[in-house]
């Protein structure tokens, strides 16, 4: 299922976030598809620890990632406001970009480049929703602009793009569809990373707050979602796919596994990260609910949070 964005307004320093997954490239613009082998995690280069971050103990390498200058030109760049920032990342959603699976991955930046043209085009986004960006050789791509190694907020998951990062699978993963091996490994290595520099258990869950009404949840409701999240935990899409969703199991494992935790079968612990609501935010319930019986909301997928 595809999640359309209404148009959106643009406040200062402020980007229109991204909700839905990216509707999939037009035939005439679709590339041709071929795999090539996986990128593999480099040493670990650790960023210097956040102010307000907690003492790390379980943290992984980070993996190789392609500036997004490798992608975005000076033909398709756009001005943009400086970037927004949390004070770290407690949670990723994974997603799935809707655009054709065939392509070689010589032509991922080509592919990125155009979902950003898309969105910053004909959709007047500030920039990339996504922070991250997989393809099927498992090569990592940076996205949305403010530096990887910090808690960018992005505008990929309406109500839950702080202290989450997105992190986008290039191609369309619903059911039946094969999910490349190197691409969950690279999904693995960068949720490992990213979780571990605020020491959050892949495997557990993370204490959220809905920012938008528009979400699952209602503005203010304080929810316990995966700290691996599939773009639908928090948000009425099928994103990121029967088939990507069904690997997020394996994901978290393997990501558990890079940060040197014990295997899933031991951990029953959850990890409990509160977000604190931004300013006027309506307050947050002193209970976490389950999902309430939301309408789905018609023609969009922006969030100005």
């Amino acid at each position: 299922m595809r999640v359309f964005p209404r148009a959106g307004r643009r406040t200062r320093a402020t980007a229109l976030t991204l909700l839905g997954c990216l509707p999939g490239l037009a035939a005439a613009l679709a590339l041709a598809l071929c795999p090539q082998g996986a990128d593999r995690p480099v040493p670990m280069r650790l960023a210097a620890p956040e102010p307000a971050g907690p003492a790390t103990h379980h943290r992984a390498p980070r993996p190789r990632i392609v500036p997004r200058e490798v992608w975005l030109d000076a033909t398709v760049r756009r001005t943009q406001p400086p970037p927004r920032y949390d004070d770290r990342v407690v949670a990723v959603f994974v997603h799935h970009t809707d655009s054709p699976n065939g392509y070689s991955c010589a032509q991922a930046p080509e592919i990125i480049r155009r979902l950003y043209t898309g969105q910053t085009g004909d959709r007047d986004w500030d920039d990339i929703g996504y922070n991250f960006l997989v393809d099927r050789c498992g090569t990592i791509y940076e996205g949305r602009a403010g530096g990887v190694d910090r808690a960018v907020t992005g505008a990929h998951t309406q109500g839950f793009n702080h202290r989450t990062a997105g992190i986008a699978a290039l191609g369309t993963f619903t059911a039946g569809v094969p999910v490349p091996r190197a691409m969950t490994d690279a999904i693995a290595a960068l949720a490992a990373w990213k979780l571990g520099l605020a020491d959050v258990d892949p495997r557990a869950g993370t204490r959220l707050v809905s920012s938008n009404g528009l979400s699952r949840y209602e503005k203010g409701t304080a929810v316990t979602l995966p700290a691996v999240a599939g773009h639908q935990d928090g948000y009425r899409t099928s994103c990121p796919g029967a088939a990507l969703t069904a690997r997020l199991p394996e994901i978290r494992t393997a990501a558990a596994r890079l940060q040197g935790r014990l295997p899933a079968a031991t951990a029953t612990a959850t990890a409990t990260a509160t977000v604190t609501p931004t300013p006027g935010a309506t307050p947050t319930p002193s209970v976490t609910r389950s999902r309430p019986p939301l309408p789905t909301p018609a023609g969009t997928s922006t969030d100005t949070s």
